[in-house]
């Protein structure tokens, strides 16, 4: 079945399931269907019109996939996928990090992408999702960086304590789960590194407070919530109506996801 006969058939079901007077909520889900459906076929021209590298940001050049694992395609080939954590990454990187751990690493855009722009860096990419990780490694192999992109399964808080006194960049997006990996109290060595946490309250309430309050002790912590989004756009994609164009940039989120960048009072070595 095709992406647009796919799409057209949960279109049907959904609206077959309504009641008399379907209330906002259905009418936000179908609304949130069709943008995705619109986003994936902009993603689809995409590729067709320019092929798989990633045109712009700091991963731009890279060979990227042509079915993600998750998220929104388009605005990571165009390079604008989170832009708000462009200059995290850079200071970052700037300040000297020999490691990343990267747990939800999904196809391995941020892992694969930080092995080569870091060529000193080793990345530690661990998912839950097999799919994932043999895209990962598929990714890091395409990009000719298989060697420094380690894939690892479940990541557990204790796991960190592998890397103590190294300097470390921690990048976590698990959906919740982050609640459960960031334990201080289980990985004290988590104290002395760089984080970069998404944090889900819609999967975890009162995730973004519990993680602020267990690291506010040892890390200046600062809040990146999400942006409009401003990037020169191919010719082609200006040639289509302004709603194609904010699709094109859109990450899918059905509700506010923000960002902790965490770095340590006390740096580890």
């Amino acid at each position: 079945m095709g992406l647009t006969t796919n799409a057209a058939e949960l279109v049907r079901q959904a609206v077959r399931g309504w009641p008399q007077k379907p209330d906002k909520d259905a009418l936000y889900s179908l609304l949130h269907l069709l943008a995705r459906w619109r986003s994936q076929m902009l993603s689809n021209t995409y590729i067709h019109q320019q092929g798989l590298k990633i045109r712009g940001g700091p991963f731009a050049g890279m060979d990227y996939v042509a079915v993600q694992t998750e998220g929104a395609l388009i605005a990571r080939l165009l390079g604008t996928y989170e832009s708000e954590l462009h200059p995290h990454f850079a200071a970052a990187l700037e300040a000297g990090v020999d490691c990343v751990i990267d747990v939800g690493c999904a196809d391995g855009y941020y892992a694969v992408g930080l092995a080569r722009i870091a060529p000193q860096v080793t990345v530690y990419a661990h998912d839950i999702n097999p799919a994932a990780r043999a895209a990962c490694a598929g990714l890091a192999a395409k990009n000719g960086v298989a060697d420094r992109v380690v894939i690892g399964e479940e990541f557990q808080p204790q796991d960190f304590e592998a890397f103590a006194g190294r300097r470390v960049l921690v990048l976590i997006d698990t959906e919740g789960a982050e609640v459960d990996i960031l334990q201080p109290d289980l990985g004290p060595s988590l104290a002395g590194m760089n984080i970069i946490v998404e944090t889900h309250d819609s999967a975890r309430p009162g995730a973004l407070d519990l993680l602020m309050e267990r690291f506010s002790p040892t890390h200046e912590i600062i809040r990146v919530d999400q942006q409009p989004k401003m990037v020169e756009l191919p010719a082609w994609l200006r040639t289509l109506g302004h709603l194609d164009q904010l699709l094109a940039v859109w990450e899918w989120r059905g509700a506010p996801t923000p960002w902790l960048v965490m770095r340590p009072k006390v740096p580890a070595g």
